[in-house]
C-alpha cells in the first residue's frame, strides 16, 4: 500500500511535456566574448536568472537552470559548444527533456535589426548565423522558435567580425537594461500565451 502511494506521488511529480520549455540563450563561453554583442542570448538569460533569483549550473554541453511559473517548467540552457555547434547542445537538452520543438525557444542577435528591436517568429532560414544554422543542421527542421535581438549593422565595410565579437557602446549599456527587462515579459510570454500571441505583443518593439 505504501509503495502504491509512493509511485502514485511520483506519478503526480511528472510534468506534462506540453508544459516543458527549452529556452536557449545563444553566445561563446568565456571572459573574452562575455561583454560582446554576439552573446546577447547569454545576457538575456543572464539577465532573466537574476531578476528570478536562481542560478546557472554546468551540465552537459552547457550551463542549465531551471525554473517554474504558473504551471510551467523552464529549462535554461548557455550552450558551452561555442556558436557553431549550437545546435549539439540544443538537440541533446531537448531529447533528454522530452521536450517538443515546438516548446523551444532559441534566442540570438541580429544584425539586420536596429539596436534592441525584438522578433520572434515560428520559421524561417538561419539568415546566415552560424548558431542557428547549426541548430537546423541538427534538428533538421526550419520549423522551430526563434527569438531575434537586433545588435543594428552599425560597422563599417569588413568590420562586421569587429563589430559582432566588439563590446557594446556605453550608449547601448545604457539602454540595454530596459531592453532586457523587455525580453524578460517575451520569455514568460512565450512560456504563458504561446508563439503567436508572443510575436503579436512583442514584434517590433
Amino acid at each position: 500500500m505504501i509503495k502504491w502511494l509512493i509511485n502514485l506521488f511520483k506519478a503526480k511529480e511528472k510534468i506534462d511535456p506540453m508544459k516543458k520549455f527549452l529556452i536557449v540563450g545563444l553566445g561563446n563561453i568565456g571572459e573574452k566574448y562575455e561583454s560582446t554583442r554576439h552573446n546577447i542570448g547569454f545576457k538575456i538569460l543572464d539577465a532573466y536568472a537574476k531578476n528570478n533569483d536562481f542560478t546557472f549550473n554546468t551540465a552537459k554541453l552547457g550551463d542549465i537552470a531551471t525554473y517554474k511559473i504558473k504551471g510551467r517548467s523552464l529549462l535554461f540552457l548557455k550552450p558551452s559548444t561555442y556558436m557553431n555547434l549550437s545546435g549539439k547542445a540544443i538537440k541533446y537538452w531537448l531529447t533528454k527533456e522530452k521536450i517538443p520543438i515546438e516548446n523551444l525557444l532559441v534566442i540570438t542577435d541580429d544584425l539586420n535589426l536596429p539596436f534592441g528591436t525584438i522578433r520572434l517568429k515560428s520559421k524561417g532560414s538561419d539568415g546566415g548565423h552560424n548558431g542557428l544554422k547549426d541548430t537546423q543542421d541538427k534538428l533538421q527542421t526550419t520549423n522551430y522558435n526563434r527569438f531575434r535581438f537586433g545588435i543594428s549593422n552599425n560597422f563599417s565595410k569588413g568590420r562586421q567580425i569587429d563589430y559582432v565579437l566588439g563590446k557594446w557602446s556605453e550608449e547601448e549599456l545604457e539602454a540595454l537594461n530596459e531592453r532586457l527587462k523587455l525580453s524578460i515579459n517575451a520569455i514568460n510570454s512565450f512560456a504563458l500565451s504561446g508563439i503567436k500571441e508572443t510575436m503579436n505583443n512583442y514584434n517590433g518593439k
